[in-house]
């Protein structure tokens, strides 16, 4: 199948756009015992600054920045345990709120114009949160999805955006999964099929000297 040419200029115009960046909270992008792999895979390949390169320039464009996040109680009660994934043992690398582990890497701290949204069940980000609402009230067309993992969290975000009508555009400098192969294959024979395969260059440079919707 050829590739696509995309214009990115249109794809991606400001005020119709929004960077997503998927679960870069310490207790999963960091060395943490339970996502050690894809943790090593993200420090490799630089992925948390590929990610602030675009949010600096989302910000910048006036492109609004929405944090997706996982959580768990302590006690795990009200969380999905209904998938291998989530049914496994989380008490090394537990995500409650307010905790350490839980928050977003400090290299990509939210600014306070940002949007965090939280989920406590499932694996993907649309499902039962206000992800949906909030974009849509902002008026987004097209989701800029960043983050981990491609093997699960970044596909099921693809697909569901696709389902609600969203355009996508994955910068693949900017998403992580394992091992690495697997994930390039995910890209090239999957995630190619529902979303515009970009740079990190491409989306920072379609950003540069827009001027979008106010913050």
């Amino acid at each position: 199948m050829p590739e696509p040419r995309f214009d990115w200029k249109e794809l991606l115009e400001p005020r119709q756009a929004a960077l997503l960046i998927m679960e870069c909270q310490k207790g999963v992008v960091l060395p943490s015992g339970r996502f050690d792999q894809l943790a090593q895979v993200v420090a490799a390949h630089g992925t948390i600054g590929q990610i602030a390169r675009l949010s600096q320039a989302a910000r910048a464009a006036g492109v609004p920045v929405v944090y997706l996040t996982a959580s768990r109680r302590a006690d795990g009660r009200g969380s999905s345990t209904n998938c291998p994934l989530l049914a496994g043992r989380w008490e090394n690398a537990p995500l409650v709120p307010g905790s350490e582990r839980h928050s977003i890497v400090e290299e990509l701290r939210p600014h306070p114009e940002d949007f965090v949204i939280d989920r406590m069940h499932g694996v993907s980000p649309f499902h039962g949160t206000e992800l949906d609402a909030l974009l849509r009230n902002l008026g987004v067309c097209t989701v800029v999805a960043t983050g981990v993992s491609v093997n699960v969290g970044i596909l099921g975000l693809a697909i569901e955006a696709v389902n609600a009508g969203y355009r996508v555009v994955i910068p693949r400098q900017a998403v992580a999964g394992v091992p690495p192969q697997y994930a390039e294959d995910v890209l090239r024979y999957t995630l190619r099929l529902l979303a515009a395969i970009s740079s990190v260059d491409e989306v920072a440079a379609a950003w540069q000297g827009a001027r979008g919707r106010p913050t």
